[in-house]
């Protein structure tokens, strides 16, 4: 299967996972504008963006560049719908990393919630329910994400899930080397 032909909906028990729609955005900026969930946000590699949408507009031209590399080919950007409150709660990145560093084929895995759902418990479900299929999806030899130091709860949801941190270190298209990352052959 093909991710960028016919992007899957994936389900879990209390999540539910599809491509990011316009009209997921103001759940989104609730998302994207949560200030404790920033510090979590893997930004490494982004052309400086950090991720911090605090207005609509900022929120609308960030999806209309998600909706753009979706359809390019670049990444797949889906929403974390929780399904008993009805609404987005995030989004995963998923995308092929093609790269002259140890992580050249690695799915990368980029995980944004709002800073109530950076618990154990929840991103394990999702990291559960996404890393499985990387392979499937984008044809690649393992999944990459990033957790650093500080992100307990996401190390703990990493390891319940068969990630190892990583030795190596990301290397970025400008050449700056990335550090906090954990993969799943």
């Amino acid at each position: 299967m093909n991710i960028y032909k016919s992007c899957p909906v994936l389900e879990s028990e209390r999540f539910l996972l599809r491509l990011t729609e316009q009209n997921d955005l103001g759940d989104l900026l609730a998302v994207y504008s949560d200030r404790n969930a920033l510090p979590f946000f893997n930004s490494d590699n982004c052309d400086g963006d950090n991720f911090y949408y605090n207005t609509a507009e900022r929120m609308a031209e960030a999806y209309g560049f998600w909706k753009l590399s979706y359809e390019n080919g670049w990444f797949a950007r889906l929403s974390i719908i929780d399904k008993a409150a009805s609404r987005a709660v995030g989004t995963v990145e998923l995308c092929l990393r093609v790269s002259e560093d140890p992580f050249n084929n690695m799915g990368i895995l980029r995980v944004d919630v709002r800073s109530d759902y950076e618990t154990e418990d929840v991103l394990y479900e999702i990291v559960s329910l996404t890393a499985p299929r990387m392979a499937d999806l984008l044809g690649c030899a393992g999944v990459l994400t990033k957790a650093p130091l500080y992100a307990v709860e996401r190390i703990k949801a990493l390891q319940r899930a068969g990630f190892t941190r990583s030795e190596h270190l990301l290397i970025g298209k400008t050449g700056y080397a990335y550090d906090g990352y954990w993969t799943l052959p």
